[in-house]
Formats: structure tokens, C-alpha cells, sequence
């Protein structure tokens, strides 16, 4: 596996397929990357650096370039590789011709586009994920590598380069985006109560997280219990809820023993697996009627009305005018475009003076709203400023590529939002302006702007700006001004954050903290599909990833001939829902696979599968699974394929 990137997560990409899948990496980052400590991922910090030692001597003795069918480095090794740009040298001497995978995940787009196209015409049959911000683009790029690919190994004898399965190579094109990857879980922990959602391609996964059950109280499953949270989540001394938090941390996908022993733990329960119609865009975002005129000009406008239609009944009771002519008089006198009323009744005159005074009074008010309603017109196109009286909102600071995923998120949630941005040029301020959402310009670490998008009064603070500092202070800053306030922290560093992720639970226990790593939650996702298959996305259960996948179930042993209550293994992974949309595949509610009646849902899914049901290698299933049960669910067959044919 190749490896290149300039940033978080790089690192924990190559730890994640070092550590988890046992995987040899190759690691392409630039010269400045070397005084960056890399995260460590499922091994001791010792052991993570006999690796760096080792890749540095086999560097040195010149064992990196081993010829196709000699392994230079052992499995679980890294190769560390220094480079200011992915040239075809770079990548030739990273060993792109071949690698089974290649991962670019540069923060700039046109960085991995140029790499993704010159290592595609050296190794055709290359596996390649790409990491990109622009969802367009990247659809474009993935058919065009693609095409390449199809082009270039057209004619090529598949069954003599692989394992003999059918497929030599997997030389698809994933684009992945970090932003959208780890957008849903981000916006999801901001909000209390808020489901986490996994969507992609039409398919949506819903899962919430409910509080322990009162004495008397039986709490209730959904679908499944995805884990079970920790046992000292509301112990300021407990555990942290990481993978070294031990038995009284998190436990991902329970049996039902564990479950029913599991007294005063919260839970994460399946709500929903079903498919989703995609998202319509909305178009040219409207001014709303209410936001042209201010509220006091709307009341004087209500006022002047009440008033014409009081002039209006009174001119019917003194004149005996029908209710039509006497409206359409008493407009005359508002407008002083009728006669002098001389020689008439005395009520009559006295109304008439009281048409044009009220007509006098209208006169402001429409000049005033004209200017008004320009107003908002020429600032349609500014940013909002946070209103007054505004409460219950969400504090988002950063609207980069990441802030700018979770802002939208929140918004289709209906969600009230503040953004806090210093850069005024940030790449989010242009969805904020056609969102309407208030922003405030100003660096959060000065006086004043935390104050200005009415941190006293918002539900929750999401700080997900690049540098820790930053949002540790902001947190912080918060904190004094409100000390309930839920906040959301974006930290790299697994150590800081778990000091962080103490300190400030022990020092405000009412008040919910939660630290959350972008790299953390997409890493995962861009591993599973380096090993071949598509993630289809994570939620966090406290600091730990469970993932969501779809996967064929022919070629895997530990799925294909078996029920699905044999598949099933605690800890691990769990089936969920079973893809009917292909033909040829059988309804498992009919005969051959076991009986029991499932719940279909209408578009093409079937979920809650009776435990008889047995797998067949034409199935295609939706499943939950730790980092460790998918890299033994998939690794192993990479692996196993990989012994047979070196060269690959």
C-alpha cells in the first residue's frame, strides 16, 4: 500500500493499515512532515518506532526497491519516503508499479488529480482512492480513471494474474472527502438528542443514543443495539471512552447477554436502515417577504390599516354610503385627492380631516419602508449578523472544509446556526450567505466575538478550527461565560485530547465535552477502501469508530453458507440489512434460506432478517463493524490473494 499526503490524515491512514490490517505501507509526505509525531493506531509507541528503524535501514541497504515477488519490508512494516512533490519519480520509487493501492490525500485537489492520473498510466490496474473536496469533480475523475483503466488492460487475461477468483486486480477509483465523511457525526454530537446518520448513495442508516433506563424501565432495542456506551460516561473520573478505556469503556456491537447484563449503561440503537430519494437542490436562494420590512414598520403598517378601515365604517354610519363607496371615499380624503367637503354634514367634514392626517402619517411610513426594503436588497448578498433574542443556536467556528460539511448538515436539519469565522475569504462564508446564516468576522480568541454570536444563550459550541489551541481556548473562554455549555472539540493529538477530554469533565460534570478527530473518524473509511471495499460511513461511540459497509457476500468464508445469527460475532461484525434491488437475488422471507418474516422496506432492503436465514454467495449485505472485525473480514482475503501472486 502507497500512502501520500501532506497532513493528519496521512498518518493515521498508514498507521490505520499498518496497525489494524497488518498491511506493509509505504508513506510519501513532504520533507516538513518529519517533525510531525504521527498517530499511533492499535500498537505501542516502542513498536512504532522499531518500525521507523527498520524502514530506515532497509531504506538505507537499498531493500526498499525489491523486485516484484521479493517482499522487502515484513507485514505490518512502513516505508517512509520524503518528497516535496508527487512527481513520476516519486511515485515510480514509492513502488506505484506495484503497489495493490495507492491513497492521495493531499489537502489540495489538484495535487491528487495530477498524482491519480500519472499513477494510473503507470500501473493501470492500480487500486486508487482519492481524497477530494469538490463532489462534481471527483465523479468526473472517478469515471474518467476508470475509463482509463478499462482501456489500458483491455484484451489482458484476468484469471493469470490473480488468485483465480474471477478478478486478478481491483483496479476501481474511490473519491472519498473527509469533509463529508465526518461531517454527520460531527453535526450530531453538537446537538443533544440528534440521531447519528450514515447516508450515502441513496442509502440511510439512523442510529441514536439513549440514556440508561430508570428502575422499572426496559429499554428499548430498535432494530439492534450497536454498543453499549461506558459505564462511567457520567464519572467525571471515569473512563475516557477510548480503545484503552478497558471493561468499562464502550463495547461496540453486543450480544444480547451483554445487553440484558448491561445495568445503567446508555445504549446506541439502530433506528432506521432504508433508501433515500437524493437530496434536490434548492436553486437561488429567495429573500424571505418577512425579512424586507422590520417588525415596528409591519405593526405601523397594521396600525394605518386599522385606521383606514375605522374611517372607512364611520363614513358608512354618517353618510348611509354603501360599504363599497364609502371605503372608496374615505381613500380619496387618505390620498387629499377628493373635493372639500362644503356644505355637507359635520361628521362628514370631521372625517374628512382625519382621512388626511392619518394620510400624513402614511407618508414616513412608506417612505421609510421603501428604504428599508432597499436596504435588505442591497445586503442580501452581505452576511447576517446574529439577531437579537437568538437562543438555542449552535456556535460553529471554522467554516473550512470541514465546517462548511457540518454547517450544511445542520442546516438540513433545521438547526439555528452562528458561525464565527477570522478569514473573511473562508470557503464557507458563500454557503453561510446563501443560507442566511449569521456570521461574525473575528478571530475567537479575542475579546468580544464569542459574546457577539451569543455564546451565553446557544445550546452547544463547535470548534472546528485547525489548530487545537484555538479551539481549546475558544472551549475554554466558553466555558467561563457559560459553564453547561455542550461542547464539541476537533483535536488531532489522541493524548492532548484525552487530557483535554478529562480535565474538562472534571472540572464541569453537568456539562457534556466531547472531543472528536477528523483524521480519527475517515481514516477507517479511506483504509476499508484501500482494502477493495466501499465504507459507506462511521459514527463515533464516544472516542471508538463503528463502521457501516456493504459488501458481497460470495468469497467470504466467515459469510457465505452460513445463518445470519452463525455470521454474527460480538465485537465484531453484525449483518443488518440485506440489498434485494439485483436480480436474481431471493426474497428471504421465501423459501430456501430459512423461514420467519422480515420487514421489507419499499425501495430494495430488508432488515431485521430472521436469525435462519442463510447467505448466499449472490447476496449483497449491509453490515456494522469495528476497524478490527473489518480488516479480519476483508484483510485476510487481500492477503491470502496477495501470497499467490506476489507480483501483484
Amino acid at each position: 500500500m502507497v500512502v501520500a499526503g501532506d497532513d493528519a490524515l496521512a498518518h493515521r491512514l498508514a498507521a490505520e493499515l499498518r496497525g489494524v490490517y497488518g498491511e506493509r505501507v509505504t508513506l510519501v509526505v513532504p520533507p516538513a512532515q518529519r517533525r510531525v509525531r504521527p498517530p499511533v493506531v492499535g500498537r505501542a509507541r516502542g513498536s512504532t518506532l522499531f518500525d521507523r528503524v527498520s524502514a530506515a535501514v532497509n531504506r538505507a541497504a537499498g531493500n526498499g526497491d525489491a523486485p516484484p515477488g521479493r517482499t522487502a519490508e515484513p507485514p505490518g512494516s512502513e516505508r517512509v519516503l520524503e518528497a516535496a512533490e508527487l512527481t513520476e519519480a516519486v511515485l515510480a520509487e514509492a513502488g506505484v508499479e506495484r503497489a495493490a493501492a495507492l491513497a492521495l490525500v493531499h489537502d489540495d485537489d489538484e495535487a491528487n488529480i495530477r498524482a491519480a492520473l500519472t499513477a494510473r498510466r503507470l500501473n493501470p490496474r492500480l487500486r486508487l482512492v482519492i481524497r477530494l473536496y469538490n463532489r462534481r469533480l471527483g465523479e468526473h475523475i472517478k469515471e474518467l480513471l476508470d475509463q482509463a483503466s478499462a482501456l489500458a488492460t483491455d484484451g489482458i487475461d484476468d484469471g493469470t494474474a490473480g488468485g483465480g477468483d474471477g478478478g486478478g486486480f481491483d483496479a476501481s477509483t474511490t473519491v472519498l472527502s473527509d469533509a463529508d465523511t465526518a461531517a454527520p457525526a460531527l453535526a450530531a454530537t453538537a446537538v443533544a438528542g440528534t440521531s447519528k446518520v450514515v447516508q450515502t448513495d441513496g442509502l440511510m442508516l439512523r442510529a441514536v443514543e439513549r440514556p440508561p433506563p430508570g428502575p422499572g424501565e426496559v429499554a428499548d432495542p430498535g432494530l439492534c443495539t450497536l454498543a453499549l456506551l461506558s459505564a462511567t460516561t457520567n464519572d467525571p473520573a471515569g473512563a475516557d471512552g477510548s480503545e484503552s478505556s478497558g471493561p468499562q469503556g464502550p463495547r461496540l456491537l453486543p450480544d444480547e447477554r451483554a445487553v440484558a447484563a448491561a445495568t445503567g449503561r446508555g445504549t446506541v440503537v439502530l433506528e432506521t436502515v432504508s433508501y433515500t430519494a437524493p437530496a434536490v437542490s434548492g436553486g437561488r436562494s429567495v429573500l424571505p417577504f418577512g425579512s424586507l420590512l422590520s417588525r415596528r414598520l409591519r405593526w405601523s403598517f397594521a396600525g394605518l390599516v386599522g385606521c383606514v378601515i375605522g374611517l372607512a365604517v364611520a363614513s358608512m354610519a354618517v353618510t348611509r354610503e354603501p360599504p363599497l363607496q364609502a371605503t372608496y371615499l374615505t381613500l380619496l380624503d387618505l390620498f387629499a385627492i377628493n373635493n372639500p367637503a362644503i356644505g355637507e354634514p359635520v361628521g362628514r367634514q370631521v372625517l374628512q380631516l382625519f382621512s388626511g392626517l392619518v394620510g400624513l402619517l402614511l407618508l414616513p411610513v412608506l417612505l421609510a419602508a421603501v428604504l428599508e426594503a432597499l436596504g435588505t436588497f442591497r445586503s442580501g448578498s452581505a452576511l447576517r449578523k446574529p439577531p437579537r433574542g437568538l437562543s438555542g443556536h449552535v456556535v460553529l467556528l471554522g467554516v473550512g472544509k470541514i465546517g462548511t460539511r457540518v454547517l450544511a448538515r445542520l442546516r438540513e436539519l433545521n438547526i439555528p446556526v452562528v458561525c464565527v469565522e477570522a478569514d473573511p475569504e473562508a470557503r464557507g462564508l458563500a454557503l453561510a450567505r446563501r443560507l442566511r446564516v449569521p456570521v461574525v468576522l473575528g478571530d475567537v480568541t479575542q475579546e468580544g466575538v464569542l459574546e457577539a454570536a451569543k455564546i451565553h444563550r446557544a445550546h452547544s459550541l463547535l470548534a472546528l478550527t485547525s489548530a487545537d489551541t484555538t479551539n481549546l481556548e475558544a472551549a475554554l473562554y466558553a466555558r467561563t461565560v457559560r459553564p453547561d455549555l455542550r461542547v464539541v472539540l476537533r483535536l488531532y493529538d489522541d493524548d492532548f485530547a484525552t487530557a483535554v477530554y478529562r480535565t474538562l469533565r472534571a472540572a464541569h460534570p453537568q456539562a457534556l465535552t466531547r472531543s472528536r478527530s477528523v483524521s480519527h473518524l475517515t481514516a477507517p473509511a479511506f483504509a476499508g477502501a484501500m482494502m477493495g471495499r466501499q465504507i459507506l460511513g462511521a459514527i463515533p461511540v464516544e472516542r471508538r469508530v463503528l463502521l457501516f459497509a456493504a459488501i458481497d457476500v460470495g468469497g467470504h468464508a466467515q459469510l457465505e453458507g452460513r445463518t445470519v445469527g452463525e455470521v454474527f460475532r460480538a465485537g465484531a461484525w453484525r449483518v443488518l440489512a440485506l440489498e434485494t434491488g439485483v436480480v436474481g437475488r431471493r426474497d428471504p422471507a421465501g423459501g430456501g434460506g430459512g423461514g420467519g418474516v422480515s420487514q421489507r422496506a419499499p425501495s430494495g432492503l430488508v432488515w431485521d432478517l430472521p436469525p435462519s436465514y442463510v447467505l448466499r454467495a449472490e447476496d449483497r449485505v449491509v453490515l456494522a463493524a469495528t476497524r478490527r472485525g473489518l480488516a479480519e473480514l476483508l484483510g485476510r482475503r487481500v492477503r491470502e490473494r496477495a501470497v499467490g501472486t506476489p507480483g501483484e
